[in-house]
C-alpha cells in the first residue's frame, strides 16, 4: 500500500452532521487502498471519545484540540493582513509540525485535503499529487450570509467571502484536482475560477441505506396518535437555525389553522438560544440531542427542509428519502439532488406552498412518494460508486 496524507478540518466521527458524514465515508474508502496518515481537529469535547475509532482506520493520526470561541477571536487578526479568517481559525503550529515530520518519515507523495482551510498544511509540498475536496464553495456561503445580515456582520462576512475565494482559487490553480459535492457546486466554482476549469469535478454524497432504512426502526418517539413533521440537523448551524425560524414563524401558523394537532419537531444537537425559544410557540418541540434520529424521521408524517441558505447537498434530504419518508424541500435544499419533484419529493417555494404540500401529504392514503424516494437513493446514492473517482484523481488515471 502507498502512503497518503489526509487533512480534515474536523474529526470524521461520529458521522452525525453533513461534513462528518462525507469525511467519514471518505476515510473508510481511502483506508482500503492506502496507508492513511490523518491530521484533524477536535472542536467538540464529546468527540475525544471517538479518537480510538478513527485511529483503527489510520496508519498514524494527529488530533489537535480546537476551542471554537478562542479560534474565532484568534482569527480576527486576519483582518489586519487581508487574509481569510478561516485560515487563521484552523491554524495550528503543532499540526503543521506533525504533517512535516510525517511527510518526511514516510516519503508521502499523495495528499488529500478535505475543505479549503486545511490546504495551508500542504502548500509547501507542490511535488506531491494533491487533491482537494472543497465539498462546497465556502466563499459563496459567506457571501450569502452577508446578504442576510446587517452591519457590521455583513461587512465581516463579505471580507471573508472575498479573501476565502482568493485562497480557493489559489488552491485550485496549484492542486492537481478540485472536487465538489455536486454538479451545480462545481459549475459555480468554474464560474468563479475559470482558470482551473479543466481540473474541477465532483462526487455526490451517498447514504448508508442499510442504516437509514425504514425496516431498521421500530418504536415511535411520538405519542400514540400524534401527527408530526420533522426537521433534522445540527441546530447551532445558522442556515438550519434560519430555516426552522422561518418555518415556525411563517408556515406553522398556516398549518395550525388547518391541523390543530400537528406538531413540528426540531431534532438535532446543540440548539441555539433562538431555536430553544421556538419551543415556546404552540405545537413546536425542540428535542436537542437524541440517541437516534431515525425513529423521528421514520414515524413522521413528513420531513421538511425549508432552507433559504444552502451549499452543496443536504444530507437531511437524502436520509429522509432513504427512510421512505416524504420530504418537502425548498429550491435551495433541492440543489444538487437528482430527484423529481412531485414523484420522489415535494418542492415548495414559499410559506403557502409548504403549508399546501404538507397538507397534501397528510391527506394521502399511501406513501408513493416515500417509496419512490427510497428507490432513487438505492439506485443513485451509493457511497462506494460515488467515491470511485477519488482513486482516479490521486493516481492520475
Amino acid at each position: 500500500m502507498e502512503d497518503l496524507l489526509l487533512l480534515i478540518h474536523r474529526i470524521p466521527y461520529p458521522p452525525n452532521k453533513g461534513d462528518k458524514i462525507r469525511s467519514y465515508h471518505l476515510l473508510k474508502h481511502l483506508a482500503r487502498d492506502y496507508r492513511v496518515h490523518l491530521a484533524t481537529f477536535v472542536d467538540d469535547a464529546d468527540d475525544w471519545q471517538h479518537v480510538p475509532t478513527v485511529e483503527k482506520l489510520c496508519a498514524s493520526s494527529h488530533y489537535a484540540g480546537l476551542n471554537p470561541l478562542l479560534a474565532r477571536v484568534r482569527s480576527l487578526k486576519a483582518l489586519a493582513t487581508n487574509r481569510s479568517l478561516s485560515l487563521d481559525y484552523y491554524s495550528d503550529a503543532g499540526l503543521q509540525r506533525w504533517v512535516d515530520e510525517t511527510v518526511a518519515a514516510h516519503g508521502i507523495e499523495r495528499v488529500l485535503v478535505f475543505s479549503s482551510a486545511m490546504a495551508q498544511y500542504a502548500d509547501k509540498y507542490p511535488s506531491a499529487r494533491r487533491v482537494v475536496d472543497f465539498c462546497d464553495v465556502d466563499s459563496d456561503k459567506w457571501r450569502q450570509y452577508a446578504d442576510k445580515k446587517s452591519w457590521p456582520m455583513s461587512w465581516l462576512y463579505r471580507h471573508e467571502a472575498r479573501q476565502l475565494l482568493s485562497y480557493e482559487r489559489k488552491v485550485a490553480r496549484d492542486y492537481d484536482a478540485s472536487l465538489f459535492v455536486s454538479g451545480p457546486e462545481a459549475d459555480l466554482f468554474r464560474q468563479l475560477a475559470p482558470e482551473s476549469d479543466a481540473k474541477i469535478g465532483f462526487f455526490s454524497n451517498g447514504v448508508d441505506t442499510d442504516y437509514f432504512s425504514p425496516e431498521a426502526v421500530d418504536t415511535s418517539p411520538f405519542a400514540e396518535g400524534e401527527r408530526a413533521i420533522v426537521f433534522t440537523g445540527a441546530m447551532d448551524y445558522w442556515p438550519n437555525v434560519d430555516a426552522v425560524q422561518w418555518f415556525a414563524d411563517d408556515v406553522m401558523p398556516l398549518l395550525r389553522a388547518r391541523f390543530p394537532d400537528l406538531r413540528f419537531y426540531i431534532v438535532g444537537a446543540r440548539p441555539s438560544p433562538a431555536v430553544l425559544e421556538l419551543a415556546k410557540q404552540p405545537n413546536i418541540v425542540v428535542t436537542g440531542t437524541v440517541p437516534d434520529v431515525r425513529p423521528y424521521i421514520a414515524h413522521a408524517q413528513a420531513a421538511v427542509a425549508p432552507l433559504r441558505i444552502a451549499r452543496g447537498i443536504q444530507n437531511k434530504v437524502l436520509e429522509a428519502m432513504a427512510m421512505a419518508t416524504p420530504v418537502v424541500v425548498s429550491p435551495q435544499a433541492l440543489e444538487g439532488i437528482d430527484a423529481e419533484p412531485g414523484l420522489e419529493l415535494v418542492l415548495a417555494q414559499d410559506a403557502a406552498g409548504f403549508s399546501d404540500a404538507v397538507a397534501a401529504l397528510l391527506a394521502r392514503n399511501g406513501n408513493e412518494i416515500g417509496l419512490a424516494a427510497r428507490a432513487k437513493v438505492e439506485n443513485k446514492y451509493s457511497w462506494p460508486s460515488n467515491l470511485a473517482c477519488i482513486g482516479e484523481r490521486l493516481e492520475c488515471i
